[in-house]
């Protein structure tokens, strides 16, 4: 009996070592070096002894986006491209301005969840929850409100106020990618076969084709 308690324990302990990781960074910093040509997931380390603070800053999220465009609104980004520092720290952030009547239109991050705070204006907001529910949450916030989508669901916003609108959204990762349906589905390069599109849509196929002429 003794024999089979230690044997059984012997094994738990095993087990949980063979689980064992470090959870976290084992360093204080991972700059990205830019310059190197190694290829891992995400960037490799830039000598420590080379880095310097501005590594670790951006300017210019004070300044507005352009919003002269087809959707009305622009995000300017602030990621591992423009923070270095952010290597490996899974995080990054973004401003989106609105212009009136302006959309951010429905999208995916792949690799993150987003956290929005309305700076300025009211936005109409939502996401859209996985099939086969297909469940819309949608609200309206107006400034110092905060909203949640989470990683991988199709989400929007709209600017529901008479004047311009800024968000401030972070996200949980340092390059949390963005899929903007329509352009992935009628801009692919090459493109996606028309009788897909016709055929998932449920359109007709001159639209079909309008649609992926305009994208």
């Amino acid at each position: 009996m003794a024999s089979s308690i230690l044997f059984f324990g012997f094994l738990a302990f095993s087990f949980s070592y063979v689980l064992a990781s470090d959870p976290s960074s084992l360093q204080d910093f991972c700059v990205a070096d830019e310059n190197s040509n190694v290829i891992v997931n995400g960037l490799a380390c830039k000598d420590p002894k080379e880095v310097k603070a501005d590594d670790f800053s951006f300017s210019g999220l004070h300044l507005a986006g352009n919003t002269s465009n087809a959707v009305g609104s622009r995000a300017t980004t602030v990621n591992v491209a423009q923070i270095p520092g952010l290597n490996t720290l899974g995080i990054s952030l973004v401003r989106i301005d609105y212009a009136p009547r302006g959309i951010n239109p429905p999208h995916t991050h792949p690799r993150g969840s987003e956290i929005l705070t309305v700076i300025e204006g009211s936005l109409e907001v939502g996401f859209v929850t996985s099939s086969p529910e297909n469940r819309l949450f949608t609200k309206v916030l107006r400034k110092g409100d905060v909203f949640v989508f989470p990683i991988g669901l199709i989400h929007f916003q709209r600017n529901v106020g008479n004047g311009n609108a800024v968000a401030i959204a972070a996200l949980s990762s340092q390059n949390p990618g963005v899929i903007t349906i329509a352009n992935a589905m009628f801009g692919s390069t090459p493109d996606i076969p028309s009788d897909i599109l016709v055929k998932a849509f449920q359109l007709d196929k001159n639209v079909v084709n309008y649609l992926q002429s305009r994208f």
